[in-house]
């Protein structure tokens, strides 16, 4: 009976129009599908990337959903999982594939763009998404789109030519970034300590992908700044090494001080902000005047109002000629550049496609790059040519680190890192223990049954509400 509540699945996750027949077969053994759900090693991830189902015709994504691949479904062959005759087609049959096509990319892009209906976007890109086992994340908001996914190569084109449906997010800014065969197993679910997902060390976990709705695609906090109305120049990475050689360039690294830790452009200014949101205080402490200072020349003046501009002239540090400013991959660029112009700076620059692009085609032996490029999925970091680094990620703060940090006592996998050891609580490093305890034994944080009652406290509660039911009618 196991075989046929996994044949069940299996037609539920098909669409068939048989569905209803299976339902009222399968409802005669409710033990076999309880021991389904139940024990997570029944449940058998694929073992290539062929996604296990297609949309129905009827669907309204179908002309960007339906598989590629040939699949073909019959009775028999959900009851079975083997192939037999006068199979019901689900999907039109195709050439097979080369293996280059089944290989997985990473794709980050962007676009700022006038876009108040963001939020009419979200279930329809989730759900093809989901049915193209595309995973990552992708935020919308009213300024755009902002969002890193990864899938085989024909599965991630289908998405960004969904979202590209839509004028205003045409000419998204894109950089891809290649996966090695070792995280396509394991993105795939090679994985015999992870059944019920894709182990921690994959680009994103297989099954899943988040698409937020948020106030900014990229939070600066200042509504008032806008890319679409006025950005810094661009500059590609084959120029960018002589611009920031020039010695009236003033380069700053616009990125947050866990990333600027592992990696920076030789000379850059690293303004060792928390978050991107502190950016701009930081512009105004470097390149404005003291308010402080100003405030003081005003109570001591003692001469002319020309003494007191005079000194307050001082007290302002020179704005540089030229300003080139850099990030991972360009978006907080656009929104910082289009800060500091608002700010007076005349001469603004920044390197497009951010380091990655950089990274992607400057030789290594004429980068000026040093160190690793801080990624935001389980890749960490990765080095020229875009290939894996060897830092790895501390799940307790979500920073990198090294295998130095990984010796120091402060460590402990899942929980603390050296960076965050000290601000933790007690009570927060054991909630962080329990939660890797969970991964451990399942794969995923909160077991098979998170988001559901367990089965025996379901019946518990049931018992109860009948025997309260008995009492009341006595």
């Amino acid at each position: 009976m196991p075989m046929l509540s996994i044949s069940y699945h299996m037609m539920l996750r098909c669409g068939s129009p048989l569905l209803l027949a299976l339902r009222m077969l399968s409802s005669s053994s409710p033990s076999s599908s309880s021991l389904f759900f139940s024990n997570p090693k029944l449940y058998h991830l694929p073992s290539s990337p062929q996604p296990l189902f297609v949309l129905p015709f009827n669907s309204p994504l179908s002309g960007f959903c339906a598989s590629s691949h040939p699949q073909r479904m019959t009775l028999s062959m959900c009851f079975s999982a083997t192939t037999a005759a006068d199979p019901i087609p689900t999907s039109d049959p195709h050439p097979p594939h080369s293996p280059d096509s089944q290989s997985l990319v990473v794709v980050s892009f962007y676009k700022f763009a006038d876009f108040p209906d963001h939020a009419d976007l979200r279930k329809p890109l989730k759900q093809l998404c989901q049915d193209l086992y595309v995973s990552g994340g992708i935020i919308l908001a009213p300024e755009g789109i902002n969002g890193s996914i990864c899938g085989t190569r024909e599965s991630v084109e289908r998405v960004l030519m969904f979202i590209q449906t839509d004028d205003r997010l045409k000419g998204l800014r894109q950089i891809e970034s290649p996966v090695s065969p070792e995280q396509e197993a394991i993105h795939h679910g090679h994985s015999s300590s992870s059944p019920l997902a894709a182990g921690e060390d994959a680009p994103f976990r297989w099954d899943h992908v988040r698409v937020k709705l948020k106030k900014e695609i990229v939070t600066l906090g200042m509504p008032d700044v806008s890319p679409i109305e006025k950005v810094g120049k661009y500059v590609s990475p084959g120029d960018w090494n002589a611009l920031i050689s020039d010695p009236d360039t003033v380069v700053i690294d616009v990125r947050n001080n866990y990333e600027t830790r592992i990696g920076m452009f030789k000379g850059a200014v690293d303004p060792c902000t928390i978050a991107f949101r502190d950016f701009p205080s930081w512009v105004e402490e470097q390149f404005q005047p003291d308010a402080a200072n100003v405030e003081h020349a005003e109570m001591e003046k003692e001469g002319s109002n020309e003494s007191i501009n005079e000194d307050a002239e001082i007290s302002k540090p020179k704005m540089p000629k030229r300003v080139a400013m850099y990030c991972t991959g360009g978006i907080r660029c656009e929104k910082a550049t289009s800060f500091m112009l608002s700010k007076g700076f005349e001469e603004v620059y920044h390197l497009k496609g951010g380091i990655l692009k950089y990274l992607e085609e400057i030789p290594k032996t004429e980068s000026l790059w040093e160190g690793e490029c801080f990624v935001f999925d389980k890749r960490v970091a990765v080095e020229h040519g875009l290939i894996q680094g060897n830092f790895k990620l501390c799940y307790g703060c979500k920073q990198p680190v090294s295998d130095a940090d990984m010796e120091a006592p402060e460590w402990e996998y899942g929980v603390s890192c050296p960076y965050c050891y000290s601000t933790k609580s007690e009570e927060e490093k054991e909630r962080a223990r329990a939660r890797q305890r969970q991964f451990e034994a399942w794969g995923i944080i909160g077991g098979p049954d998170k988001g559901r009652r367990p089965a025996a406290k379901a019946d518990s509660i049931k018992s109860d509400q009948i025997q309260t039911n008995d009492s009341a009618s006595a």
